[in-house]
């Protein structure tokens, strides 16, 4: 009988593989390609190349790629303490999908518990998924939606503390607007997030998250940003949410804490050093306020910007506007870019306009110079040392509020310290 010649193995997306040209070799994960002629491949530091096939001598197979397992049906232990974890969207809701060389979402409790498996020694973990976003197209209805299911999840008893996923670009818009809409809590409301994907060695999810899951099980019954202290991963801190400003595009340390402290350091393994003043968990109802009135604008001061862009609000019926304004709360009270006739102009007609600075640390002060004085005299509100961010998302939810819209409500209720925003013995000491 004729002998069978082995079945040849053709290399597969997501399998490893050599790829073997004439003056070189490169060895990584193959990944589908959408060119006929090229063949992709993901390096190991994480960049994907194109490699012409017409240049290729041999592919070999160094590991063949393990199948995705049928989807399990996770269950909890039902001994341990119960952390809701609400998935947005984001890095660390995702791991690499080796066929494509892209991110997928990780929302199924199994595909949790195969990437991060020691959040489950923790305690038992509840995922829920109200969507998938990047971060830069969340809205607030988006904000609106997590506070309401946030709020759910507080008034759950068996619930110890939620955890919530979400990209980093927006991420301490979400964690003002949280602080505001849920008021005074009861349990710890932690915000989370990754700098870098999962399957990279340099990858802060993986503590991150660990460390989230030690805060939400704490007494810190805040709205707090947790995530690397620096670029090590030593420890993490938790940031109160009005407080806190992305600071960096890719340090995994991106997040400060602005003009305040933090609230805690968090190790990996449960140790927690208390550093400021918070809320501690309590019984207590939590009112959910989750309103937000769109009719509000964040603004940038720059030379030579032209006033009438506060016409152009008006007239689009904006009903508030929030202005970075360059110092100790400056704008152009001079020639052709005066400010101050537009600003009396739009404030004459019921725009209410509020004063931050760019300078992002320090408070503002409109009594040093004459020009702020005319500013504050044209009708303009100073907001101390509050973030613009923060500033603009309380600024949409209270105007949001019947009973504190107006030019005499509004700006008393602006100038409250709701939910930590403002800090009158400022502390500077965590500028990167």
């Amino acid at each position: 009988m004729p002998i069978k010649k082995p079945k040849k193995i053709h290399p597969e997306p997501g399998d490893k593989v050599e790829v073997v040209m004439a003056n070189k070799k490169e060895t990584g994960i193959l990944i589908e390609s959408h060119e006929k002629g090229i063949l992709l491949l993901k390096l190991a530091n994480g960049y994907n190349i194109g490699i012409n096939k017409e240049d290729i001598i041999e592919v070999k197979i160094l590991e063949k790629s393990q199948k995705d397992e049928a989807k399990e049906d996770f269950k909890s232990s039902g001994q341990k303490p119960l952390i809701d974890i609400i998935i947005t969207g984001g890095t660390i809701s995702s791991k690499l999908d080796p066929k494509t060389g892209g991110v997928k979402s990780l929302i199924e409790p199994s595909e949790f518990f195969k990437t991060y498996p020691e959040i489950f020694n923790i305690a038992d973990i509840r995922i829920i998924s109200p969507f998938m976003k990047f971060s830069e197209n969340m809205t607030p209805d988006d904000w609106i939606r997590i506070a309401r299911l946030v709020a759910k999840s507080l008034k759950d008893k068996n619930v110890k503390g939620v955890v919530l996923t979400h990209g980093t670009d927006t991420l301490h818009y979400t964690s003002a607007a949280l602080s505001f809409m849920l008021g005074k809590l009861n349990k710890p409301v932690i915000l989370t997030y990754s700098q870098r994907s999962s399957d990279r060695g340099s990858s802060d999810s993986r503590m991150n998250l660990i460390c989230s899951s030690y805060a939400a099980l704490s007494d810190i019954a805040e709205v707090m940003l947790v995530g690397h202290a620096s670029s090590n991963d030593d420890y993490c801190y938790a940031l109160l949410g009005t407080k806190v400003r992305k600071m960096h595009t890719s340090r995994r340390d991106a997040f400060r804490p602005i003009n305040t402290k933090p609230i805690a350091k968090i190790w990996a393994d449960g140790k927690i050093d208390i550093i400021s003043e918070y809320n501690k968990r309590e019984k207590r109802e939590v009112n959910l306020d989750n309103v937000f009135d769109k009719r509000v604008a964040l603004i940038k001061f720059y030379p030579g910007q032209d006033p009438n862009i506060l016409n152009y609000y008006l007239k689009k019926g904006c009903k508030a506007v929030v202005i970075e304004m360059t110092g100790l709360g400056h704008v152009s009270t001079e020639g052709k870019n005066n400010f101050l006739p537009i600003l009396k102009n739009v404030i004459k007609k019921g725009m209410m306009v509020y004063a931050v600075s760019q300078t992002i640390y320090g408070r503002l002060d409109p009594y040093v110079y004459e020009s702020a004085r005319k500013i504050l005299d044209s009708g303009v509100v100073y907001l101390e040392d509050i973030l613009a961010e923060t500033a603009y998302v309380k600024l949409g939810w209270v105007i949001a509020h019947k009973e504190w819209r107006g030019t005499v409500a509004t700006p008393v209720k602006m100038l409250e310290n709701v939910a930590g925003e403002f800090n009158k013995r400022l502390d500077e000491g965590f500028i990167n």
